[in-house]
């Protein structure tokens, strides 16, 4: 089922973008929907590859080598990116364990790009887009896990628990400046950084807890996506859409 939205005339840049992942097809929904795409990471050649793809398909891309846990590469990447409308803040990595066996260094890590990367790049967005006066749609990639844990995934799910606070912070916040901040909470898709899980035997007996008996496929994140980066959602700052088949229905 296709989506119908028009974002021709605004450039969106999306972060977390090099891999074969969510970033990369939320680059290639707005792209179809006639947005200008400034895809993102810390890796150049996957990023050419994703923009030449675009440009092959009719789209407008443009990739941009950022590490969103570096203010300074941050401004450096939306220099280079020109003025941006929308922001898809999508980076982010996981680290597995049992709470006890986490190192600092590995809650760190998580915390830089999940929650610091994203306040980074939002924030550097909403300056350049206050400056123009040219308001703005900041989406947050959150995640089903910040509104209930998983075990085994403490620091994502404490940086996606606050990603979504910082989303109402930031909205309230922006709002005067015509900056609308919204999130995205997916449930379980498969990525590189869930597949292995999904296809084990814990995955699968998740898998029979979902509402809708299905992991998600990227396609069902389209109308969220293209709702927020679009004037459809102009009334719509502080929200967050659960994208996840029933997930967080289940009991404890």
């Amino acid at each position: 089922m296709s989506i119908c939205a028009d974002l021709s005339g605004l450039r969106t840049i999306v972060t977390g973008a090099s891999s074969a992942g969510l970033g990369a097809h939320f680059a290639r929904t707005l792209a179809d929907a006639g947005a200008e795409v400034v895809v993102t990471a810390r890796r150049l050649p996957p990023l050419e590859a994703l923009a030449a793809e675009i440009v092959a398909r009719g789209g407008r891309a443009l990739a941009v080598t950022m590490d969103v846990a570096d203010a300074a590469s941050v401004a450096a990447g939306f220099d280079a990116a020109g003025p941006i409308d929308i922001v898809v803040n999508n980076a982010g990595v996981e680290q597995s364990g049992h709470v006890l066996d986490i190192s600092e260094a590995q809650f760190d890590m998580v915390l830089d790009i999940n929650l610091k990367g994203a306040w980074l790049v939002a924030t550097e967005a909403a300056r350049r887009m206050r400056a123009a006066a040219s308001g703005g749609s900041i989406i947050n990639i959150a995640s089903i896990t910040g509104h209930r844990g998983m075990l085994g995934l403490a620091p994502y799910n404490i940086s996606k628990a606050a990603v979504l606070h910082m989303t109402r912070q930031l909205a309230w916040s922006l709002a005067r400046d015509g900056i609308r901040v919204n999130s995205i909470s997916p449930g379980f898709f498969e990525t590189d950084l869930t597949r292995d899980f999904l296809a084990s035997a814990p995955g699968e007996a998740m898998r029979k807890r979902i509402a809708l008996q299905r992991f998600g496929s990227f396609a069902d994140l389209d109308g969220a996506l293209l709702l927020l980066a679009s004037s459809a959602s102009a009334f719509m700052t502080g929200s967050d859409i659960v994208v996840d088949g029933g997930h967080l229905l289940a009991p404890l």
